[in-house]
């Protein structure tokens, strides 16, 4: 069964799900600090942010909170869409697209920010080629990193990286102390 074919269990602190007699975390409330740096990178110029994922919506709340003009969510699995959407209500510079961003990339604009952090996501492959036609000159991006080291998963040119500290409680995907954010300006 696909990952979009699951049902998910949100509480106040994961996203996850049963496969077999594993549960699998989407996205845990330990990654704040994570979401926080990664919206001040992305936000760090104002402008137009796209968000290709929501999750819990940590992150959202965090590019919500700088100076931004508008904010676009691209959601693929629907439990994470309703979420979603009852999350926009009421902000007006907030447009949330259904669906796969693979399959939507060539109706958007070119955003000065983008922040790519998805699960299951059968395209994500496709980012790096996909990452510039996203960006407007000078806009900067990051990603969710799952390597342990400095290590360019997508072979994106010119990234840099910012080290964190973390604590994750145990998890299917990121059990180490150190988190290496990217930073790529285009």
């Amino acid at each position: 069964m696909s990952y979009l074919d699951q049902t998910l269990t949100f509480t106040d602190n994961k996203i996850c799900y049963i496969d077999g007699d594993t549960e699998l975390q989407v996205m845990m409330d330990w990654e704040d600090e994570i979401m926080s740096a990664s919206a001040a990178y992305v936000c760090q110029n104002g402008g137009d942010i796209l968000e290709i994922g929501f999750g819990m919506g940590i992150s959202a709340g965090y590019i919500q909170s700088h100076s931004i003009n508008s904010h676009t969510i691209i959601e693929n699995h629907p439990d994470v869409i309703s979420k979603a959407q009852t999350w926009a209500q009421g902000k007006s510079n907030v447009t949330i697209v259904t669906g796969s961003w693979y399959d939507v990339k060539n109706d958007l604009a070119t955003y000065d920010g983008v922040f790519y952090d998805t699960w299951g996501d059968d395209n994500m492959n496709q980012f790096s080629s996909s990452l510039l036609s996203l960006m407007k000159a000078g806009g900067v991006a990051t990603w969710w990193n799952n390597e342990p080291t400095a290590t360019n998963y997508y072979n994106i040119p010119n990234v840099t990286y910012d080290t964190h500290n973390v604590t994750p409680t145990e998890n299917c995907y990121f059990n180490h102390t150190t988190y290496y954010l990217p930073k790529c300006q285009h």
